[in-house]
């Protein structure tokens, strides 16, 4: 398939190819090259109206999607020519000379380059079989109308005069002048066609054929790459750091303009890998649907703050001044989780049909991120809401020789995934279905360590305690990893629950599981392995600033 601009015009070609009878896609060649002779570059025009024009029934899909005239011009070339390679099409089928993309160019007395370019406004190809090999042509009658049409176009392309070779050595140098200079290539290529009266697709098109003939002295070396996915996911992170454009551009041997393309598809592509998950209601299309849902919480007049037991750390003992929500908060809250979330899985449908690049793409974009981050508020609001709950299902599971707060850190997780499935829409109270999961949790971890404890119990540990050796004490080394574990653990909670299991994961401190890889642990998130980089370098920076305010001195964190 051709690259189209527009998505939705990409699934209208494939549809047409997959399931049109032959003749049909025959009468919508027909029907699309004869569209592209009305249309204007300035003007918009619906999809439903272009789909209609082009098939003979109009679409139900994306109503309100709105294209350039300049879009469809091009993405009907593009559907052209597929619909006439699925065909296999040869120049005595059509009844009409066709003219190749070289005979094209002696005619109007133009390069090949050119003509390519003409393509993209209205020089409307299809594809045949010639010689066995399928190539581009152009009927008579398409050349000839695009000519009447844009007989402006065409005069200034026969015009347009060769760069000699003395002309394209001094372009060559002069670029190599400015990009020492660090100036980048869109700017050179600016600068130069003011300078010599060219155009600066004109010096753009001599530097790069001048890099591809002379790659150990090329302009821009990195220009003609493509750039690994790393390096892009790279692009984009510093670019959200604000590290400026123009360095990027001099790093990576890109203009400006392919530095900002290419963060904008990065940061989309990134969205549209992200699962978005929700508890779906009925309620949530109603018209009006948001400024209920989104309105002002329930109150609970009965309030009151639980005094937090003896013996907690702070961090626990804070949970304790949040108080306990009522049925009709629980509801409020988990509604407006699940419908933010589902905000935002509509918004990101609006991504498909919009270049990243364009203002559309743009506003799509800051939607979803601003829609799952206010999701994602609700949800650590409901975290922090029931913790307690952990605590206290934990203190009744706590057996002797137990550690209590590796209990709570155990309950944790399946709080957060109770949180993420439970279907408010039933009407039940959360504090029910969470406490169902987290005793089934304990349930099944808490005679393991029981188990993991009796295999090691020998009967006589204080007489081995009590002995001195030279080498050493296996006893001593666990209960020192058993003080760094909890140190650890104290500091994981400073964390927010996405990150502690970034991190726990990662470095194996889990109890019986082993360090994970970045893409282990982006399967279990469901997200990439750059996003999971990210995640530990924001993560390890945060337990970095508490091992320092604390004075704490942590394995393995400088």
């Amino acid at each position: 398939m051709v690259r189209y601009r527009n998505p939705a015009m990409a699934e209208l070609s494939r549809q047409q190819v997959q399931y049109a009878p032959r003749n049909v896609r025959l009468k919508q060649i027909e029907r699309a090259e004869r569209f592209v002779d009305r249309l204007h570059p300035e003007r918009f025009y619906a999809y439903g109206d272009v789909c209609e024009e082009v098939t003979g029934y109009r679409s139900e899909k994306y109503p309100d999607l709105r294209l350039t005239g300049g879009e469809v011009i091009r993405d009907l070339r593009c559907l052209v020519e597929d619909l006439s390679d699925s065909l296999d099409l040869s120049t005595a089928d059509v009844g009409e000379p066709v003219l190749s993309v070289p005979e094209v160019a002696t005619r109007f007395q133009v390069s090949t380059k050119t003509v390519d370019r003409w393509r993209d406004r209205g020089l409307v190809s299809r594809r045949f079989v010639v010689d066995g090999r399928k190539r581009v042509g152009f009927l008579q009658s398409a050349v000839d109308r695009f000519a009447r049409r844009h007989a402006a176009v065409i005069d200034r392309g026969t015009r347009f005069s060769k760069v000699e070779e003395r002309e394209r050595e001094e372009i060559v140098q002069s670029a190599r002048r400015l990009a020492r200079d660090g100036e980048s290539s869109t700017a050179i290529c600016r600068l130069l066609a003011k300078r010599l009266g060219r155009s600066a697709e004109t010096i753009r098109t001599t530097l790069r054929d001048h890099d591809r003939s002379h790659p150990a002295a090329a302009v821009f070396p990195n220009a003609g790459t493509a750039l690994h996915e790393e390096d892009r996911r790279e692009i984009y992170r510093m670019v959200r750091q604000g590290i400026s454009v123009d360095s990027l551009a001099r790093r990576f041997g890109r203009s400006r303009n392919s530095i900002y393309r290419i963060a904008a598809e990065t940061r989309a592509e990134i969205l549209l890998e992200l699962p978005i998950e929700f508890m779906h209601s009925d309620e949530f299309p109603v018209a009006g649907a948001e400024a209920e849902i989104l309105g002002v919480p329930p109150e609970n007049p009965k309030a009151r703050l639980t005094k937090a037991p003896p013996g907690l750390p702070a961090y626990l003992a804070a949970l304790y001044q949040l108080p306990i929500l009522t049925r009709e908060q629980e509801q409020y809250h988990f509604r407006k989780m699940n419908f933010l979330a589902w905000q935002a899985a509509e918004a990101r449908q609006e991504l498909l049909l919009a270049r990243p690049t364009g203002r559309a793409g743009r506003v799509a974009m800051d939607r979803v991120e601003m829609l799952l981050e206010e999701s994602g508020a609700v949800k650590n609001f409901l975290i922090r809401s029931n913790l307690r709950l952990v605590v206290s299902i934990a203190k009744r599971h706590l057996r002797p020789g137990m550690n209590f707060f590796e209990m709570v850190s155990d309950g944790n997780l399946p709080l957060i995934r109770a949180i993420e499935k439970f279907d408010y829409t039933r009407g039940n109270k959360f504090s029910t279905y969470a406490t169902w999961a987290i005793m089934r949790n304990f349930a099944r971890s808490v005679p393991r360590e029981h188990q993991q404890n009796d295999r090691f119990r020998t009967g006589h540990d204080e007489l081995f305690l009590g002995r001195s050796d030279d080498r050493v004490n296996p006893f001593l080394m666990q209960r020192h990893r058993r003080q760094h574990q909890l140190v650890i653990e104290e500091i994981l909670d400073h964390l927010d629950p996405r990150e502690r299991e970034v991190i726990t994961r990662r470095y194996g401190l889990v109890d019986g599981t082993e360090p994970q890889t970045l893409e282990q642990v982006g399967r279990r998130f469901g997200v990439t392995k750059e996003r999971v980089r990210q995640l530990e370098s924001r993560a390890m920076k945060k337990l970095q600033r508490v091992a320092s305010v604390e004075s704490l001195e942590i394995p393995g964190i400088d």
